[in-house]
């Protein structure tokens, strides 16, 4: 329980939220991409980046919430700096569509931030079996190849930023515990369309798996041509949100008033599970450091296949294929 967790070294724990590990910081030169910013650690992400003097554009599935999420951020900072964009990730049009938009209206990219913990949004989580409108699984499409896809087309322009701002640019990407509960061999690369063996919660923690490798191999590779744009993985924390609408035994009721008020305790709130996706993304302390995977504003170790470098270079190549 979080609850009785103690300060990492970062000086941070799960308990803190996302206003006190950005305290201080004038982030006010920075333009960021706040994936599914309206509602849950996504929009709390961008109010608090939008506090902090970020100019921050919400990608959302639904513009009606995304312009009233935008309206309540305006009205607790007047000074905040934010836009809506429509952005569908599980449809490969849209993430095009929004990347054409954004390069064409000639704004600098500093911070690429994938917030994922609601379908209406950007994530996905146990789903039943269901294919996006490109006819890929549905969780593996919204949760990774959409990201994957955006990032490829917003790179050059956090590249350049980074250079003509002289500030490094940072990708974080929301993956999850979950990950350590996936199928045998990691990612089931000839089966991902496959409904035959399909099991959602091993599903969803495929697509976290491909959230941390993706990363991973993005950073290996920003390295590699000495770029000065970091990208590393997140876990938010369990929060208690409509994210486990598909899980069977949550809607019966009783259970249901069970794991609400067992979660007030033992999950973190909105305001805690976008600290950590705050904290990489503007904290100093995480400056130069790449290719990593943060709980609890602290670094922490996903599974061996979460830092298989092989699996990643298998997954990239098989991920632009799929996104050809």
């Amino acid at each position: 329980m979080w609850l009785f967790k103690k300060n990492g070294p970062s000086g941070f724990s799960s308990s803190s939220t996302a206003e006190q590990v950005t305290f201080g910081i004038d982030a006010s030169s920075l333009t960021a991409i706040v994936t599914g910013a309206s509602s849950g650690i996504g929009a709390e992400t961008a109010r608090v980046l939008a506090v902090r003097g970020v100019n921050v554009i919400m990608a959302v599935r639904n513009m009606d919430s995304g312009k009233k999420m935008k309206e309540e951020i305006v009205k607790q900072a007047p000074s905040a700096k934010v836009d809506a964009m429509e952005l569908d990730l599980s449809s490969l049009a849209s993430v095009r569509k929004f990347a054409s938009a954004f390069n064409s209206s000639g704004r600098r990219l500093n911070l690429l931030m994938y917030v994922k913990h609601h379908y209406n949004n950007a994530g996905v989580m146990a789903t039943p079996f269901t294919l996006s409108k490109d006819n890929i699984e549905l969780q593996f499409a919204t949760n990774h190849l959409g990201h994957f896809l955006l990032t490829n087309l917003l790179l050059e322009n956090m590249k350049k930023t980074a250079v003509e701002s002289k500030k490094e640019g940072r990708i974080v990407v929301v993956a999850s515990e979950a990950h350590r509960v996936t199928y045998p061999n990691g990612i089931r690369f000839d089966k991902i369309n496959d409904k035959s063996g399909y099991f959602s919660y091993l599903a969803y923690g495929q697509s976290k798996l491909a959230n941390i490798l993706h990363a991973n191999e993005l950073s290996r590779r920003l390295k590699e041509e000495g770029a000065n744009v970091t990208a590393n993985s997140v876990h938010p924390g369990v929060i208690a949100t409509n994210l486990f609408r598909h899980m069977t035994l949550i809607s019966v009721p009783m259970l249901s008033g069970i794991i609400e008020a067992v979660g007030k305790l033992a999950f973190k709130n909105v305001e805690q599970g976008a600290a950590t996706t705050c904290y990489v993304a503007l904290h100093p302390q995480v400056k130069g450091i790449s290719g990593k995977y943060f709980s609890d504003c602290n670094l922490s170790k996903p599974t061996s296949l979460g830092q298989d470098a092989a699996l990643g270079k298998k997954l990239w190549d098989f991920s632009m294929e799929s996104v050809k």
